[in-house]
């Protein structure tokens, strides 16, 4: 070390020390002036120290050094309390790698448990690759009921090929109301974060669900995660904004990336199928998945053609009209479990179908369950399905009742009218299935809902009306409704009376027709009912705001109006605890999926469902068509033994007869073991599940047999109808 000597240049000092210095340009004229000049007054010249430290012994050294080390180290930061750890700052961490969350915690949900390793594995074993538990978030695991804890695992053990090797799918088949939402949330943010790998399974996830539903993913995302994670829905917007985003979120790349999970609906996601299939996704997740039930449709095919390994299919309503398409949805999520189309028609669909028939031999019978069993022996190993019981824990009562309400007498008149006019009856027994049979049984189902609703086509003179205006009233005007003239208009009308006089019931009127909806609305104004519309012309996000408001404890709208084409999926009603079907569907998954918005978790009064009929007419056919198609998902679906073989295909061919003097065609064709000649005579059997064996019907000739209020008095008011129902109630034990 040196120093400057004072007063000294210190050139003698530095002769050894010759750098190649570049001259500097001189200004013109400064040539003569001298370098002193130039040199600053605050340097001075350098001069070697003559004050080094004594030669210390080598003990006096030792304790300044252990001096210097026993002082700690503290972070210069006031107040700092986090760990500093064992870890250097930008080195790998070495030693044993461990589960994102504890496996030990009391609660905890663990997915995958590492095997045992003795302790000579594990000195053999690379320690960079030793598995670790797979651990579900304890935000999410807290809030999981039993049956959903149960889902999540299995989910999580199919996607990763744990019960297929090979196969990364799986069917979420519970009913509705069980929280599948919650349980596919659980799953995705699970993959999103962790692996037995010690790093994330996958990198993004995709959920494609109807357009009505989409803004009720991202809330439920935001719901249960918080601000962990921002998911990007798209439900709506021009063709390139809606391509740039889906472009944006298919380049994502690494560990954690900003938008891992894409939300869009079935109708978005053919349109710009293109751009999605330039990347792969992690995970996709197809919301009412029975919209896939035809693998011949283009949204079908675009999924299908998704690069993708893992696909979880939600539908709580997996066979809805034919095993056909219960082969579509299994063959999308796990391709040749069952071979092809035409395999499983021959081995599987056709035997059980006719060992289903009312008429079959006894031979088919055992045939057809022989290969019913195999069927179910495959296909339960990537399908989970839970029936609504479970709910009866945590929700209250739910009591499901068939009112068949005869035809008015200008219904009848202008129903035998029709027949005999248009004969649809010889056309379907020849085979044959027109344009013109459709029509038929479209004017049949709006003539039973109110003649109104075919007054047009009277006055047109289409086939099977000519001549039918003369059965009108002298002065009728279907500008102004009239409820006295349809059965189940008057019985609706009786029933909203009694609701609004003796309760704070709020009530959903359900229809496959917005005529029939403009017919509720006419009804809605004479009685000054204030009610809320919902179809297929109101736009997605007011939908939202609508039903967030009639649920509100302090919105004042008596009745929430619903096409169930339009909103019969997904909509939470709490609302209201009372839902009237007016009119059955073919598809019985469409009635089910209606008639379950009431009855949800937050529901907190007992739920009172009204399935009405018109007695004798094409709506008991329709809704018998309905008990065989559940009969045949009890078999395959929910695995129920002796299920009811209530009709032959001959029975279920006879849709345009009219038996006008039974009190219910459909409980005469029940083989009902609860009553002599039309009168109960002993209790259903302990435990007995009225939705799965359609039989067990709670009749009765007078009013003594109906347990809800409201129908009591409905019943008083309207004596010249009659009247059967159906209790269904979801919990035991109730009177």
């Amino acid at each position: 070390m040196a120093k400057r000597k004072p007063g000294g240049d210190g050139s003698e000092d530095d002769e050894d020390w010759h750098p190649e210095a570049t001259p500097k340009k001189r200004k013109p004229g400064s040539e003569n002036q001298s370098w002193e000049c130039y040199r600053s007054p605050f340097r001075k010249p350098l001069a070697q120290l003559t004050n080094r430290p004594h030669c210390l012994d080598s003990s006096k050294h030792e304790a300044f050094i252990r001096s210097i080390l026993s002082k700690p180290f503290k972070v210069p930061i006031p107040n700092y309390q986090g760990s500093l750890g064992l870890r250097a700052l930008g080195l790998k961490r070495t030693g044993v790698r461990n589960a994102l969350h504890d496996p030990f915690e009391e609660g905890a949900l663990v997915l995958y448990e590492p095997p045992p390793l003795s302790a000579h594995d594990q000195l053999k074993i690379d320690k960079d690759k030793v598995p670790v538990h797979v651990v579900v978030d304890p935000v999410l695991s807290r809030v999981l009921r039993p049956h959903q804890r149960e889902g999540v695992k299995f989910l999580w053990e199919c996607v990763t090929s744990r019960r297929i090797p090979g196969s990364h799918g799986c069917i979420m088949a519970d009913e509705m109301g069980l929280g599948k939402t919650l349980q596919c949330i659980t799953l995705m943010w699970t993959l999103l974060r962790q692996s037995p790998d010690c790093k994330p399974e996958i990198d993004k996830a995709m959920v494609v669900s109807p357009s009505s539903l989409v803004k009720n993913w991202y809330n439920e995302v935001g719901k249960w995660l918080g601000g962990r994670i921002h998911p990007l829905a798209i439900d709506g917007g021009s063709k390139d904004e809606i391509d740039r985003k889906l472009a944006g979120f298919m380049n994502q790349r690494g560990l954690r990336v900003p938008s891992p999970i894409l939300i869009i609906s079935y109708e978005t996601f053919r349109l710009h199928a293109e751009v999605l299939r330039k990347g792969s996704v992690g995970l996709v997740i197809c919301d009412e998945g029975h919209r896939l039930k035809n693998s011949e449709n283009q949204t079908y095919q675009a999924l299908n053609s998704l690069n993708t390994p893992r696909r979880v299919l939600i539908s709580g309503t997996p066979i809805q009209n034919d095993l056909l398409e219960y082969f579509s949805l299994v063959h999308f999520v796990n391709s040749g479990i069952l071979g092809t189309a035409q395999e499983f028609k021959k081995h599987f669909e056709i035997p059980i179908l006719k060992g289903r028939d009312a008429d079959a031999s006894e031979g088919e019978r055992h045939k057809g369950e022989e290969r019913l069993k195999e069927l179910i022996s495959v296909v339960n190993r990537c399908l989970i399905r839970r029936t609504s019981d479970i709910l009866s824990k945590y929700l209250p009562v739910k009591i499901e009742q068939v009112v068949c309400c005869r035809l008015t007498p200008l219904q009848a008149e202008l129903y035998k009218h029709f027949l005999k006019q248009a004969k649809p009856a010889e056309e379907l027994k020849e085979g044959k299935i027109s344009v013109s049979s459709l029509s038929s049984i479209t004017s049949l189902k709006k003539l039973c809902n109110h003649p109104a609703l075919i007054y047009e086509k009277c006055v047109e003179e289409e086939e099977g009306f000519a001549g039918a205006l003369d059965l009108f009233p002298a002065g009728y005007s279907p500008k102004s409704l009239e409820p006295q003239l349809s059965g189940k208009m008057l019985v609706l009308d009786y029933i909203l009376a009694v609701t609004r006089s003796t309760s704070n019931d709020k009530v959903v009127l359900v229809s496959n027709y917005t005529q029939t909806l403009d017919l509720f609305e006419k009804l809605c104004r004479t009685r000054r009912y204030l009610y809320v519309r919902l179809d297929g012309t109101m736009s997605i996000k007011k939908r939202a705001k609508i039903v967030e408001r009639f649920n509100s404890l302090s919105s004042p709208e008596f009745i929430f109006m619903l096409s169930s084409k339009a909103g019969g999926c997904g909509l939470n009603l709490i609302g209201a605890n009372r839902l009237v079907m007016f009119d059955p569907d073919w598809n019985p998954a469409n009635d089910e999926q209606a008639m379950a918005r009431v009855w949800r978790d937050g529901q907190k009064k007992t739920c009172y469902i009204y399935r009405l009929l018109s007695t004798g007419t094409i709506e008991e056919k329709i809704f018998q068509r309905q008990t065989h198609k559940k009969a045949l998902s009890s078999c395959v679906v929910d695995e129920e033994q002796d299920v009811e073989r209530h009709f032959s295909l001959g029975e279920l061919k006879e849709l345009f007869t009219w038996n006008e003097t039974t009190a219910s065609d459909t409980h005469d064709k029940f083989k009902c073991r609860r009553c002599v000649n039309g009168h109960q005579v002993k209790p259903p059997p302990e435990g007995s599940d009225c939705t799965s064996d359609l039989s067990q019907w709670n009749h009765s000739a007078d009013k003594r047999g109906l347990q809800d209020s409201v129908l009591k008095t409905a019943w008083d008011a309207a004596v010249t109808f009659t009247f059967h129902h159906h209790s269904h109630e979801e919990q035991r034990g109730i009177p």
